[in-house]
């Protein structure tokens, strides 16, 4: 088994933490970024949809999409259960889940590319083609961000992790997320003492860190 890695990417770490979280043991570890901050072209050749992380596994499938990594894991290795047993717990997870994504991971993902100098020409994840930066963006982003904070913090002012009582993958995709905002110049607001609290709880957990 083996996945193919940019250590620094978001949905790879998302990926990583999650396995480890299963208390596995993380599977072969390729890096396929070069210079410039660009995919090699070997594993483009490998693999076209161009985008990271993608698990090749033992039964030779190659599985790209973090989350769709996340539930083959999930399915092979049920316990302990990150993606909610019940109907509700499950489709609790998986809104908050994908909030973290759309909002925020996303957002951020949006200032980066049409920001960055390594992105020029390259503001679309998924293709080789040349697609120019759109400076517009950077502040649709930010924007995206700053309003998906105030709603986390809602939710983490009454429950203890983001989908409820429980740790779960909404909470690996939402600290993954946060970290990226973060790097990218958009920190917690000091309005949000709840998601301060939550992230200084989850960044105790040792997968936290090993998943770095």
């Amino acid at each position: 088994m083996k996945l193919y890695n940019w250590q620094f990417a978001p949905n790879c770490r998302r990926v990583r933490m999650f396995v480890l979280e299963k208390n596995l043991d993380l599977p072969a570890i390729e890096e396929v970024i070069g210079s410039g901050l660009r995919l090699l072209p070997e594993y483009i050749d490998r693999w076209p949809h161009a985008m990271v992380p993608m698990l090749e596994t033992d039964e030779g499938a190659s599985i790209g999409e973090a989350m769709a990594i996340c539930r083959y894991f999930e399915e092979r290795f049920p316990e302990p259960n990150l993606m909610g047993r019940t109907a509700v717990e499950k489709g609790t997870i998986e809104m908050w889940e994908r909030r973290a994504y759309d909002e925020c991971l996303i957002g951020t993902a949006e200032v980066f590319r049409n920001s960055h100098p390594e992105f020029v020409d390259r503001g679309l994840p998924g293709t080789t083609a040349k697609v120019p930066q759109i400076p517009a963006l950077i502040e649709r982003g930010k924007g995206r961000v700053a309003r998906y904070y105030p709603k986390l913090e809602t939710q983490l002012a009454d429950n203890e992790w983001v989908a409820g009582a429980r740790f779960s993958v909404a909470d690996i995709t939402t600290l993954c997320a946060m970290d990226f905002a973060i790097a990218v110049d958009m920190p917690i607001p000091d309005t949000c003492p709840a998601t301060r609290r939550w992230y200084e709880q989850v960044n105790q957990r040792p997968t936290a860190k090993q998943s770095v």
